[in-house]
């Protein structure tokens, strides 16, 4: 997937029908399926947010294009106006809005075959920091675990078997950590992994799931450290 940060409200990115069947999604019901399509699209929103920390905090505008060869799509977030009554979501580079009174009902929608409107959902305001680490040998891994002795806090911990490589996907609560403490705990679990820019959605669908929720505390029960 191509991914182009026009600027700090908006976001375009183009998937390939390729990509959309290799996600493990079929042409047809992404048209007619709107179950499929907005699963779909929040997947890649998740990539979106992932490299280019484009969070979800509120109503969007989405417009979708369908291409020759895969979908172009065009997200932007809306800002509150000046007076604080209407919503105003920016159409094109010259600075057009449109303005939703902000007592009325605001719907993101998918253009055309993409589906009909579906509500913004806002619980992304208080969404949990979460990272996936990839790993080439389970050493590493078995060596991060013991790195922290204590519970570091974190809502889960699993991992994932994936095209012959682990994934550690770990998730933060914002309430009983501070953002300096997770930042903390990531870089210290980037010493041992690495980056990585899949998808917890292609590792739920195709991953093997090694340990669930409690990765750390349950490889120190089976694995011991090798000095």
């Amino acid at each position: 997937m191509e991914i182009e940060r026009i600027n700090e409200n908006t976001v375009k990115f183009f998937i390939s029908y390729v990509d959309i069947e290799d996600r493990g999604f079929e042409r047809e019901e992404i048209w007619y399926n709107r179950e499929r399509s907005e699963q779909l699209f929040w997947q890649m929103m998740d990539e979106v947010n992932y490299q280019e920390d484009f969070h979800v905090d509120g109503p969007l505008w989405i417009q979708v294009h369908a291409l020759e060869k895969g979908l172009e799509i065009v997200v932007t977030k809306a800002q509150l106006s000046k007076n604080g009554d209407n919503l105003e979501f920016p159409i094109d580079e010259e600075g057009s809005t449109i303005d939703i009174p902000v007592d009325e009902k605001v719907e993101s929608f998918l253009e055309e075959k993409f589906g009909n409107s579906s509500d913004t959902d806002e619980d992304f305001i208080e969404e949990n920091l979460w990272i996936i680490a990839s790993f080439n040998d389970f050493e590493d891994v078995i060596q991060l675990s013991h790195h922290f002795q204590d519970d570091t806090g974190s809502v889960e911990e699993t991992l994932y078997y994936y095209n012959e490589k682990y994934y550690l996907y770990m998730e933060f609560s914002q309430e009983t950590l501070d953002e300096h403490t997770q930042e903390d705990i990531i870089s210290r679990v980037f010493e041992f992994g690495n980056d990585s820019n899949i998808t917890i959605h292609v590792l739920e669908e195709y991953g093997k799931k090694i340990f669930d929720s409690n990765t750390f505390a349950d490889i120190r029960k089976h694995f011991s450290q090798t000095i």
